[in-house]
């Protein structure tokens, strides 16, 4: 295997498998229930106002992961460690039950693939965009305090969430996609969740919206649309506080312009995701996950397994 040569096309490479592993995080990391589409059970939850959730992941991914046909990579292998931390607060949201949660990755890993028609070998890692997000349950969910809280049992939530991918990543405009993106990006998404018996049924749909980033490779103008998703969970509840869930989600869209001209590059793909909750204390809890995807014309196309630990404080 050749070693890394700092070509144009190389650091592209580089850039891209940064990216890569900054989506593979999104995946599978998020903080309210530790990508493309994000599969999340149960985060529509009431939990009473005041309470804290801080989160650390970590997770292994494996594929085919980079996927921009404008570049020229054949057989692609990567080999991804991801790590993140989160942390999550109940909050009053006029009478309404919300949430405010942060997330900050870091990625490490190596791929193997052929350039140009040669063998390449690559490791990377850093910083990805940090991000926060708002969450309301505006039915069925009031803002609750720890003593109130005891009486209430889910039936039907309604809920709605707007998420902002801040630009302080790493970001280098010589490369063509880095660690950081040098845009906003903003998640828009709605939910419901129902109950039926120890059965918990979750409906979700919206859309990401992606600002222009004015310094693209070359000083050219990157410009992305819109890129709807739907998800579905199945969660199943379980003895002693243990969990069980099974999710499946479908994005479609996010078409890329350069410079106004579009790069016949579309997202479609459906992912497939699995998770275990386990309590190990009063205020400790394991989850672990698997995710696996279908590729349509663009979008992910790997396999990855993640632990993720939270420890719960707090509730007024």
């Amino acid at each position: 295997m050749n070693a890394c040569r700092k070509t144009p096309v190389h650091r592209a490479i580089r850039s891209l498998f940064g990216v890569g592993c900054f989506i593979v995080l999104v995946s599978f990391l998020c903080p309210t229930s530790l990508k493309a589409q994000e599969l999340e059970p149960r985060s529509l939850s009431n939990v009473p106002v005041g309470s804290n959730f801080f989160a650390f992941g970590w997770g292994h991914s494996w594929g085919n992961i980079l996927l921009d046909s404008a570049l020229p990579v054949e057989n692609l292998d990567a080999q991804l460690h991801v790590l993140s931390a989160g942390y999550v607060r109940a909050i009053d949201v006029f009478g309404l039950s919300g949430k405010i949660d942060v997330l900050i990755p870091f990625a490490a890993g190596d791929y193997h693939a052929l350039v140009e028609g040669q063998e390449e070998s690559l490791s990377l890692n850093g910083l990805g965009d940090p991000r926060v997000r708002l969450s309301v349950n505006f039915f069925g969910a009031p803002a609750l305090h720890t003593d109130e809280y005891k009486n209430y049992h889910q039936k039907t939530i309604v809920g709605a969430s707007l998420q902002v991918i801040l630009p302080l990543g790493q970001y280098d405009s010589s490369e063509i996609i880095n660690l950081g993106s040098n845009r906003f990006t903003f998640r828009t998404q709605i939910g419901v969740s129902h109950v039926v018996n120890k059965w918990f049924l979750e409906a979700h749909t919206g859309f990401w919206f992606f600002s222009k980033n004015p310094d693209y490779y070359g000083g050219n103008e990157f410009t992305q649309k819109p890129l709807y998703i739907i998800k579905l969970h199945a969660i199943r509840s379980l003895p002693r506080g243990m969990w069980i869930a099974g999710g499946v989600a479908y994005g479609v869209g996010g078409q890329v312009y350069v410079n106004g001209v579009f790069r016949n590059i579309r997202i479609s793909n459906i992912r497939l995701g699995a998770t275990f909750a386990l309590p190990l204390a009063e205020h400790h809890t394991i989850k672990a996950t698997f995710r696996s995807g279908i590729r349509f014309e663009r979008g992910g196309d790997f396999d990855s397994v993640a632990l993720i630990y939270q420890y719960f404080w707090g509730g007024l």
